[in-house]
């Protein structure tokens, strides 16, 4: 199996797995618990948060441990804003996650809030002018990824982040597909948020974290205990935070040597694909753009189609987000940067990781092309 989608999920590190498992049996104790089970597994939970405060260049109480990045976005949306003493008004990219999208329509039906769209270019970049035409005196929160989990497009989160607070307002990004390709360094991005899931890192998943810069008051979204300094309650998942605390230090070790390679390796299966397969489209931004992600349109095919044929030659892709699978309706993604909603059902990504290899990007191509021919021979009158 020839394994390209990676921006669904990754396999799990070893480390990872070698870190978490004294946790799941001997030392299972509650960190909450004021015996030696309990200061055992405090203490695992305290190393886990300065590994990740470390990676991003923040304090450990700045680390709130989550259930994944969906959660993380959750609590960072509403929570900043439900806490915020500007207004009632937000901003977000129309290519965000649905995490966002949706968080932030829940502000607006239950909570009052006005929701902007800030517009986006034909690969997907919101520039700093778009996002001042929206920016109002009540702006609680600006909401744009650090990079897009289907094309891959990276933002300039750092202009973005300067504009907004110049506005008064705060921002959050959603770096859960940056982590690991891109610096996560809060002071230079700018960013008073920023979310994180454990799964695109080679830890498990289910496991994540909010980053909230210094101490900005946060609602909480879950109630109970008290748990993560009354910002996320619930008994703490020791061993996925291990997990995810490792897995994340790793992955930015190997960051800068893992960028260049696979970034090499996505620009030639680019050049191949576009080369040998007439009408094929790249979506997204040429240059500025995760190394691992390219992401193609394919006119007269199916991109479901697509996928069953290069299945078939064992290469396993996708279509858009995970998180949409199975939705007939074409990406939200892809119609905000301007793609016909026909064509974006064609729509097929391919998400290398940092254990691909240039032998599987030359077979994924030559399945790529076959696959392609295949489909339009069976839908073309």
């Amino acid at each position: 199996m020839i394994f390209l989608d990676h921006a669904a999920t990754t396999p799990v590190r070893r480390e990872a797995l070698e870190a978490m498992w004294p946790f799941l049996t001997g030392a299972f104790g509650n960190p909450s618990s004021r015996h030696g089970l309990g200061d055992e597994a405090a203490r695992a939970l305290a190393a886990a948060r300065l590994a990740v405060a470390e990676v991003v260049g923040a304090r450990p109480g700045d680390v709130v441990f989550t259930s994944g990045g969906t959660e993380a976005d959750n609590l960072a949306v509403k929570g900043l804003s439900l806490a915020s003493p500007r207004g009632r008004h937000l901003v977000v990219s129309p290519i965000e996650h649905e995490a966002v999208l949706e968080s932030a329509a829940y502000l607006a039906r239950h909570h009052g809030f006005e929701v902007s769209e800030v517009a986006v270019d034909g690969a997907g970049l919101v520039s700093p002018e778009a996002l001042a035409a929206v920016l109002r005196p009540d702006t609680a929160l600006v909401s744009v990824q650090l990079a897009n989990n289907e094309i891959g497009t990276v933002q300039p989160v750092a202009e973005l982040a300067a504009l907004a607070h110049e506005h008064g307002a705060l921002m959050h990004s959603d770096a859960v597909q940056a982590a690991g390709w891109l610096p996560l360094s809060l002071d230079a991005l700018g960013v008073d948020a920023l979310s994180l899931a454990g799964h695109k890192v080679g830890a498990p998943k289910g496991t994540g974290a909010l980053v909230v810069r210094g101490r900005l008051p946060i609602e909480a979204v879950l109630h109970g205990g008290g748990q993560e300094r009354g910002r996320r309650s619930g008994t703490e998942n020791v061993a996925g935070a291990v997990a995810f605390a490792t897995a994340l230090r790793l992955a930015e070790a190997d960051r800068v040597a893992s960028s260049a390679r696979v970034g090499a390796l996505g620009t030639r299966l680019a050049a191949r694909v576009l080369a040998e397969v007439p009408d094929a489209r790249l979506t997204g931004d040429a240059t500025r753009r995760l190394p691992g992600t390219v992401s193609f349109v394919f006119p007269g095919t199916s991109g479901e189609a697509v996928l069953l044929e290069l299945e078939r030659d064992g290469v396993v892709c996708s279509s858009g987000s995970a998180c949409a699978a199975g939705s007939d309706e074409p990406s939200h993604v892809l119609t905000a940067i301007g793609v016909p909603g026909e064509l974006a059902q064609t729509a097929v990504r391919f998400t290398l990781g940092s254990s691909t290899t240039a032998s599987e990007i030359e077979d994924a191509a030559t399945a790529v092309v076959r696959a392609v021919s295949a489909v339009r021979g069976i839908v073309a009158p």
